[in-house]
């Protein structure tokens, strides 16, 4: 399997079915972008996966291309998913056998509980709406459901003590959210380990990180920030990732340790909202 293919976005192979219906069709960017009443540099735009046409410009492209429809269903189904730079990782996280995530600031996607992931939201863009806020937290938290059944992936999860102190959402949205990390942790659904304050300086200061693991192609990881993520198949960079990783995971706590620190500090925002 070519893994630089498996790791086109849902716009990007959006974009290239549509590249490739225009081709068949023998019209050029420039002569489908006059039957849609929009500039070839906006054809090329869709194309590369960087902008989704709007519904009356699919339903033109599709009478242009003769793809009955084709297009207009397709794009119902991309407005609903995930962010851009996030849709790649998405998409394999559901295919992952293996998936390691560390997190310097914030619980991991993942692992957030509504209340938790409603507050995350509402830091990052304060004018969202609430109806907004309904819809990305539903987005977030339908992703756990790879969690459950047998060919649910191995999951570890490496939290900086960071993640623990801090209260998003209130002292009760973050016992709660700690609570449900430590149920998970306990019923061995994930594997817990936390890189207390002692440690001080460690390999994994400057980002979240998530490495995945599958059966039949190479490795990848995906590192996120303010606003940008990076998701890389490089050999390379993917084992300096996972070095990185195994480095920082090796002065973490034990299994243990991790999951009485994780209740404890549950207990202690707890007792701040009492």
């Amino acid at each position: 399997m070519d893994e630089r293919r498996m790791l086109r976005t849902p716009r990007q192979k959006y974009g290239e079915e549509m590249r490739l219906r225009r081709t068949a069709a023998r019209l050029t960017q420039e002569e489908l972008g006059d039957q849609v009443v929009c500039s070839p540099t906006l054809i090329s735009h869709f194309e590369a996966g960087r902008r989704l046409p709007k519904p009356d410009d699919a339903q033109r492209i599709d009478r242009a291309l003769g793809t009955d429809g084709f297009f207009a269903r397709w794009l119902e189904d991309l407005e609903n998913t995930y962010d851009p730079r996030f849709a790649a990782a998405a998409e394999l996280e559901r295919q992952a056998t293996l998936i390691q995530q560390f997190a310097l600031a914030l619980v991991p996607g993942l692992l957030q509980t509504p209340d938790y992931a409603r507050a995350v939201f509402a830091a990052y863009r304060p004018t969202t709406t609430e109806q907004e806020l309904d819809r990305q937290v539903v987005i977030r938290t339908e992703r756990a459901q790879i969690l459950d059944g047998p060919s649910a992936p191995v999951i570890w999860t490496l939290l900086d003590e960071a993640v623990l102190r801090r209260a998003v959402g209130g002292s009760k949205a973050m016992a709660e959210q700690l609570h449900k990390i430590a149920d998970l942790a306990g019923s061995r659904r994930i594997r817990l380990h936390v890189l207390p304050y002692r440690v001080g300086a460690h390999p994994l200061m400057e980002s979240l990180l998530t490495l995945m693991s599958f059966e039949d192609s190479a490795p990848v990881a995906y590192v996120d920030a303010y606003e940008t993520g990076r998701l890389m198949d490089d050999p390379a960079l993917v084992s300096a990732c996972q070095t990185a990783y195994a480095l920082a995971l090796s002065d973490a706590l034990s299994q243990q340790e991790s999951l009485a620190l994780v209740r404890a500090a549950a207990e202690d925002h707890a007792n701040d909202q009492q």
